[in-house]
């Protein structure tokens, strides 16, 4: 556990381990204010702390809607003088130990490198999008009703109340998204000066409808120039929406910002909708990445937390050498309204380790693609095209920022 009165030692080697930049002053004080010692390893040799690694506790939700307890695997670093040695294995391992005992079902995280984590259970789960639209060349066609709906400029800090309430809306409708802890609200405002390359400070607009917010965007504007006019980079933060008039009216905005003529979106959904309403996606320089990771902790909690597109009945024979607590057999019967997930002695009808279930736990990684790729084993004709249907989700799981 980290004694609160070394933070600042502890996050420098977090700092040095990636590079040696200093964060800002403004993140560096939003994550002491959010980590939570009593999750945070400290590994030492003597006196010297040699490996940092810490949990949030975080609530996620999964396909059915059910916001689920999980651990948020977060600065994760080995000093290089101590690499090669154990020191991350055992940090994972009191890591995941830990978050058993606290009861959580899952664990997640971000990778700076997705190779490492693979060995301890984890498995990719989301991807996330980005792009770089070029809107003097791209149209864009918006929903019917985006007319209607009022747009207004708001200070993001203003904005906040009305923005959060609109996002806790949104969590429920895509897996992957993180409840709004404590602390967290302030997440999606840092903005610090030195950070934004030539941008403008954080700006915010708010999509209202009769008489309530249903929307908002958070962005900055990096003007530019060259002898043949404006430039200028819009670079999207954050877009939430209620209705696709309001989601419309907010990407329009964007679009005909003055002396601007490029989008650039960060971290967004694979399946967000502005790519079916521009004119030329190949304009749109669309590129994907690996983002959240997730990893099973307690099986059979994990898998009757979500719900199944289509009815499901299989056993999976699971293998899971890092957390054997889980390997066995496990039968898994549910549907659209909930889900069991019991020890059994029956025969197996899929074989696979608990990384894959990681992988296709959101729905958004199929075990037919898993199972294309060596990863899951059919034991029961039938049986792999039934049980990947049902864990598909009908939207794309997406992790809305990092931790």
């Amino acid at each position: 556990m980290l004694d609160p009165s070394r933070w600042d030692e502890w996050f420098g080697k977090l700092e040095l381990a990636f590079g040696g930049v200093r964060t800002s002053p403004e993140e560096r004080a939003l994550f002491h204010d959010l980590t939570e010692c009593e999750r945070s390893i400290v590994a030492w040799d003597g006196d010297e702390i040699v490996g940092t690694t810490g949990s949030f506790s975080f609530r996620l939700s999964v396909p059915g809607g059910a916001v689920v307890p999980a651990a948020g695997l977060t600065m994760v670093s080995v000093q290089p003088t101590h690499r090669r040695r154990g020191v991350l294995r055992a940090m994972m391992r009191h890591q995941l130990d830990d978050v058993r005992a606290a009861g959580e079902p899952l664990a997640v995280l971000t990778a700076s490198e997705p190779e490492i984590y693979g060995r301890f259970g984890y498995g990719t789960a989301t991807h996330a999008a980005s792009a770089e639209i070029d809107t003097a060349r791209v149209r864009l066609t918006v929903p019917e009703g985006a007319d209607g709906v009022a747009l207004r400029a708001v200070e993001p800090e203003a904005a906040l109340e009305a923005c959060e309430a609109v996002y806790a809306r949104r969590v429920p409708a895509r897996p992957g998204m993180l409840e709004r802890r404590p602390g967290w609200e302030r997440h999606p405002l840092l903005d610090p000066e030195g950070e934004r390359g030539g941008a403008s400070p954080l700006r915010c607009v708010l999509a209202e409808r009769d008489g309530g917010v249903t929307g908002y965007a958070r962005f900055a504007v990096r003007p530019d120039w060259d002898a043949a006019g404006p430039k200028g980079v819009v670079i999207l933060r954050d877009l939430e929406a209620l209705d696709p008039a309001s989601y419309g009216a907010l990407w329009r905005f964007l679009f005909d910002l003055d002396l601007t003529c490029t989008i650039q979106t960060g971290r967004r959904p694979v399946d967000d909708p502005w790519q079916h309403m521009v004119s030329d996606i190949r304009r749109c320089q669309v590129r994907l990445r690996d983002d959240l990771h997730v990893r099973p902790v307690d099986l059979g909690a994990a898998l009757a937390a979500r719900a199944y597109a289509l009815p499901v009945d299989v056993v999976l024979e699971v293998t899971d050498p890092f957390c054997p607590w889980n390997e066995g057999r496990w039968r898994l019967t549910g549907d659209a309204k909930g889900a069991s997930c019991e020890r059994t002695a029956d025969a197996p009808e899929l074989r696979l380790g608990a990384r894959e279930l990681g992988s296709a736990y959101l729905g958004g990684i199929s075990l037919s693609a898993l199972a294309g790729a060596g990863r899951v084993e059919e034991l029961r004709p039938g049986a792999l095209a039934g049980a990947s249907a049902a864990f598909l989700s009908d939207v794309a799981p997406w992790l809305p920022h990092g931790f």
